[in-house]
């Protein structure tokens, strides 16, 4: 793996303050702080950790983005989940990581994110702006569950009374309910579950690492019964095999019944490194639906415009018939959206980002 590339050099000690020298390379961690493990456990079989100490841990994302939110954190790289068109694959390119196998099963964890955020919060050029979470890899992967780096992150956001959102495919979120709640009591928090579709048959062979839709769905549930709003980013709808009317009408009556407070929907959208592994797995699973992608995504990562604009519509539709409204500008904040390319913060160390 290309670790040179991404470690502090000799003439950059972990922790240096300062702007590197032109020479150094944009260092993610410390030259001496991988730790490699293997666990052989039911729910960690077959995949391995890389753990690091990252060098920063707050992200800038473009401005030339259309995303709702201008700061990240991604305490994970690479996840579990297995999604087959996550749009974060490529990244693991950067680490010469494959990104199909490799991206599900190699995972680098920063192990210093709680102690290092809490240093970054507290630093006298933040300005306590809103942190999104969950918009790259998801913070509540099955790795989650033992490096319990969540816990830590939203007592320092809650500490620094910090506006945060989260967005997960994980049911993990549940253990730190009550930590949520503290946060929501000193500062804007907002929660978005992604649940694309019900369909069990197409969860289980494209996000075949992820708990079910109807488990997510207890999520939102259980999230509003306790006082803390819930929304549904409805990503992705996947064209010809999620996107049928009746389709639509199953996923968002179900989203209303969990008492979700917003639902968006978002279309399948296929980034470099995505593209390749989802086109493999389609070639698989639906060949006859080659040719039909092919023509549809000739434009680029994303489907027509007018394809969009007739899903958005028909599930707006729906979320109104069924009595809950898509989120609007007011509620940005709560749906929160994949992230586009980010930056470190502004005069600090740099870390590798996820896109």
């Amino acid at each position: 793996m290309r670790w040179d590339n991404l470690t502090a050099g000799p003439g950059r000690p972990e922790g240096a303050a300062g702007p590197a020298a032109p020479t150094a390379p944009a260092a993610l961690f410390g030259a001496d702080a991988v730790v490699t493990r293997t666990f052989d456990t039911p729910e960690f079989r077959g995949i391995t950790f890389h753990e690091v100490r990252a060098r920063s841990i707050v992200n800038r994302v473009p401005g030339a983005s259309r995303m709702p939110f201008e700061w990240t954190v991604n305490p994970y790289r690479g996840c579990s989940h297995a999604c087959v068109y996550c749009f974060a694959r490529n990244t693991h390119s950067y680490l010469d990581l494959d990104t199909g196998l490799g991206f599900d099963s190699q995972i680098v964890v920063k192990t210093n994110a709680p102690d290092l955020l809490r240093r970054e919060l507290g630093s006298p050029r933040w300005t306590g702006a809103h942190i999104a979470m969950g918009t790259n890899v998801d913070c509540y992967q099955r790795a989650e569950g033992r490096y319990r780096l969540m816990p830590g992150i939203i007592e320092a956001l809650r500490d620094h009374a910090n506006p945060f959102s989260i967005l997960t495919k994980g049911t993990l979120i549940l253990r730190d309910l009550e930590l949520l709640q503290q946060a929501s009591e000193v500062a804007e928090v907002g929660i978005s579950v992604s649940v694309g579709f019900t369909d069990t048959a197409l969860w289980r062979t494209v996000e075949p690492g992820t708990p079910s839709p109807a488990r997510r769905l207890d999520v939102v549930r259980t999230l509003t019964e306790h006082g803390i709003e819930c929304g549904v980013l409805m990503a992705p709808v996947v064209p010809f095999l999620g996107d049928a009317p009746e389709q639509l009408r199953a996923t968002v009556r179900a989203i209303a019944e969990s008492g979700a407070t917003s639902v968006t929907p978002l279309v399948l959208h296929l980034r470099p490194g995505a593209r390749e592994w989802f086109t493999a797995w389609l070639a698989a699973h639906h060949p006859g639906l080659v040719e039909r992608y092919e023509r549809m995504y000739a434009g680029g990562a994303y489907a027509p415009t007018w394809y969009q604009r007739r899903i958005t519509r028909q599930v707006h539709e729906l979320a109104a018939e069924f009595g809950i409204g898509p989120s609007g500008r007011g509620a940005a904040r709560k749906a929160v959206l994949p992230e586009r390319p980010a930056e470190p913060l502004p005069a600090g160390p740099t870390q590798l980002t996820l896109l």
